[in-house]
């Protein structure tokens, strides 16, 4: 197939990527390079310099896409909150570039959402069906995206697809900008510093390893559509995934705690039973074996 991945220079993106290409396809990325890197970009994929902001009609004119995986957002929700209309601009208006370019081509798109910052504070693991309660522009614009994907398939009766994203982790991860809490712990670890750990730590998430992310992400291809959790759902909580970060890097640096962060989740955790059922999608690799594969390419990227 011809793919085109938006945000594909980026941590997940590029994961994603590699799955592609190890399934021959024809891969072309569309990445700003804003959060991206070069060097994640598989030699046989396409790398294209473009910010979704800006019409992608030619680009996808030269590329002719089957699919498009869409990838690209601004994630940091501390910068969601800070510039709200930059955050809407990449993640509602682009989007819909996305949208508009890829039904010229009748490409299927599947489109990379969240968790957490939908779901909001969760009493039980969320289901696909469970409220919809965003605390952030973040949650907010991304809520949009997949009004908007709804909204396309019902119009045009296409069969675009949207995940729901734990909390993703694994190697390529930055532990700086949006880093995720794995990235900053291993990376803290790494260089033999002390980590924080906001409030009393027993805020809980749902970890899922970028790898299975990938495969699940690939698997939609054969989908009608849908909304689909990806995750493992277990949780853990800040303070367990500290010991076991300091057990993969064998460290006994003992982290620091800071005052509780307002508006934090206390408990998010997702329901994958749609996806087991309808993807045939099971999150495979366990925290412990994930934390470990993480924490050697932080190694290997300490070396380089």
């Amino acid at each position: 197939m011809r793919v085109v991945v938006t945000g594909g220079a980026g941590f997940i993106g590029s994961h994603i990527v590699d799955a592609l290409v190890a399934r021959g396809d024809e891969v072309a990325v569309v990445d700003s390079l804003a959060t991206g890197k070069r060097e994640n970009v598989s030699e046989r994929a396409t790398l294209h310099v473009h910010d979704i902001r800006e019409p992608l009609d030619e680009l996808f004119d030269e590329v002719r896409p089957d699919a498009v995986f869409h990838l690209a957002a601004q994630a940091d929700v501390r910068v969601a909150v800070e510039h709200p209309i930059e955050d809407a601009e990449v993640n509602v208006l682009g989007t819909i570039r996305v949208l508009e370019a890829a039904r010229r081509h009748g490409a299927q798109v599947v489109f990379s959402s969240t968790g957490g910052a939908i779901y909001g504070e969760c009493t039980e693991p969320a289901g696909e069906d469970a409220p919809l309660s965003p605390l952030s522009p973040y949650g907010t614009s991304k809520l949009a995206g997949e009004e908007y994907l709804r909204m396309v398939n019902r119009l045009y009766e296409t069969t675009h697809v949207c995940l729901r994203y734990g909390n993703v982790y694994g190697p390529r991860q930055d532990p700086h900008g949006e880093a995720g809490v794995v990235a900053i712990f291993l990376g803290a670890l790494a260089d033999e510093k002390q980590a924080q750990i906001f409030g009393d730590g027993m805020q809980t998430r749902d970890y899922v390893y970028v790898g299975d992310v990938a495969r699940a992400t690939v698997s939609c291809l054969s989908q009608e559509g849908g909304v689909f959790n990806i995750g493992t759902g277990r949780e853990t909580s800040v303070v367990e995934l500290y010991e076991l970060c300091r057990q993969a890097a064998g460290s006994s640096v003992e982290a620091i705690h800071a005052a509780a962060r307002m508006g934090e989740l206390q408990r998010s955790v997702l329901d994958p039973s749609r996806a087991a059922a309808e993807l045939r999608f099971m999150a495979m690799v366990e925290l412990e074996d994930g934390l470990q594969a993480t924490w050697e390419w932080v190694q290997s990227q300490r070396e380089d």
